[in-house]
């Protein structure tokens, strides 16, 4: 998708489809769309009083030929309350716009700017969600596939501002939206394309093109290096597990003297059956997007390797299939992890807090001095927070008040569940240092006090994204199927 920045009156441009962000507050009265309602004719009078059109938040109400505009159409969007109006918001607008254009046949839209937040953001934040929009997951499809692309958006941003001061928006909005759908690609790709080793190779193949120095270490040195919790859910597959390893190269000429070091870590399971402890047969096809934390981290790194952060930043991913055969894990099983710490296995299908124990465990062996990991962890967490917010949990208040506060301009919620050390109990094995899994109750959170165990001292975050990494509904700004979660999250960490 082309994008540019034109400053000037919306009736002038010449495009497809004319976005119009209005507001529930709003009346054709009001001093903001008056002209609008002057220019053409009443249009916007009349779709308001006649109630076809209600300005909430991803409605939509599309006008052909409008009068007064040179637009081929007028697309009148919901943006709920302009008191509530975000940049997560704005974003969705520009997505819903563009998917919008896709089933009309558009080839070239083009966003009215509205609401009060800062140039370069709303420039940013737009070619993000018109290139979030423009995505459609049926890429293995060779019939009825779904519109067409929208080759050309135009963000108008008015009178008086120049667009030359936006390059470097509308590169960081390119930058981010382009991650965020590679991100998707790898969660929407069936598990016999995207094996452990495919996933390290495309690692290997976007992290050299974006300046990441990448590092894959194979079973052979994850035996020697003793990483005996991420090898023993790999045993029951007969695809070899890796640990991606990604840094950005030269950084330590852009990361401040004595700043933190971050490492980000992301679960890469790309097919989880449960092992030993199948999992039901119902939406088990889901499990091939079990790897989008990994997914994550990737097209996070790929971001920072070109946004060149005043931190370090490293980014881990653990990649392997989760299967049962006769050499898979067993309940039961002890297992001797890399940190040292003994692991009683009760349940093979809480796999993925083994494999990110000794991903973590390593990424403080590298020096990293904050950690932060994402992964699509337990179902407990969709059963508490359903498929709205993800879970966070962790020791860094720095970081977590952050990931907070930025939710309004990623779009990507996170809940903060407790951490308490009464929780601690639930692991405890009677015949090892811990076990894999507790009771039902407070899974999702005692699935983090197992990773605590690997963390130690090192300040961390945890994100339980297990409820938000598909979306099967469909939205009005995005497509069905992955959603790319993490990566707008983890790359705002960082500006």
């Amino acid at each position: 998708m082309q994008t540019e920045i034109r400053a000037g009156s919306y009736s002038e441009i010449i495009c497809d489809i004319l976005g119009f962000p209005i507001f529930e507050d709003e009346s054709a009265g009001s001093p903001s769309l008056r002209k609008l309602d002057q220019v053409t004719r009443g249009f916007l009078r009349t779709a308001l009083a006649t109630g076809e059109f209600k300005a909430e938040l991803h409605r939509t109400f599309l006008c052909h030929a409008p009068r007064g505009i040179k637009a081929g159409r007028l697309l009148l969007i919901g943006a709920g309350k302009e008191s509530e109006f975000t940049p997560a918001k704005l974003r969705e607008v520009a997505g819903t716009l563009v998917r919008r254009g896709r089933t009309a046949n558009c080839r070239s839209a083009a966003l009215w700017v509205r609401g009060d937040i800062d140039p370069s953001i709303t420039v940013r934040i737009c070619i993000e969600g018109a290139l979030y929009g423009n995505y459609e997951s049926d890429i293995y499809k060779t019939r009825d596939r779904e519109g067409s692309d929208v080759e050309k958006f135009t963000t108008i941003v008015g009178r008086g501002i120049a667009a030359r001061d936006f390059r470097d928006a509308v590169s960081q909005g390119r930058l981010i939206g382009e991650a965020t759908n590679f991100v998707r690609t790898l969660a929407n790709e069936p598990s016999n394309v995207l094996t452990p080793s495919e996933f390290a190779l495309r690692a290997s193949e976007a992290g050299s093109s974006a300046g990441l120095e990448v590092e894959v270490l194979e079973r052979e040195e994850m035996q020697k290096l003793g990483m005996n919790a991420l090898l023993a859910v790999a045993r029951g597959s007969d695809e070899p597990p890796k640990l991606v390893v990604l840094r950005i190269e030269k950084q330590g000429k852009s990361a401040k003297k004595n700043s933190p070091f971050y490492a980000l870590v992301g679960k890469g399971v790309t097919f989880d059956s449960g092992g030993i402890s199948i999992k039901p047969a119902e939406r088990m096809e889901d499990m091939k997007a079990d790897m989008a934390g990994g997914a994550a981290v990737l097209g996070a790194m790929l971001v920072l390797a070109r946004l060149q952060p005043t931190v370090r930043v490293v980014g881990l991913i653990p990649a392997v299939e989760n299967l049962p055969s006769g050499r898979a894990a067993r309940p039961g099983d002890i297992v001797r992890s890399y940190q040292g710490k003994t692991v009683e296995i009760i349940n093979t299908d809480a796999e993925g807090r083994l494999i990110l124990a000794d991903a973590l465990a390593y990424a403080r062996r590298l020096g990293a001095t904050r950690l932060v990991d994402i992964a699509t962890l337990t179902g407990s967490c969709v059963v508490a927070l359903g498929h709205i917010n993800a879970g966070m949990m962790g020791t860094d208040r720095e970081t977590i008040e952050r990931l907070r506060r930025n939710c309004s301009i990623t779009g990507e919620k996170l809940w903060e569940l407790p951490l308490d050390d009464e929780y601690r109990k639930a692991i405890r094995s009677e015949i090892a240092d811990i076990k894999n899994v507790g009771s039902r109750w407070g899974g999702a959170i005692t699935a983090a006090k197992f990773l605590q165990e690997f963390t130690e001292e090192t300040p961390w975050v945890h994100l339980d994204i297990a409820g938000v990494d598909l979306d099967h509904e469909g939205r009005a700004f995005a497509a069905k199927g992955a959603t790319g979660f993490g990566v707008r999250t983890l790359v705002q960490l960082f500006m």
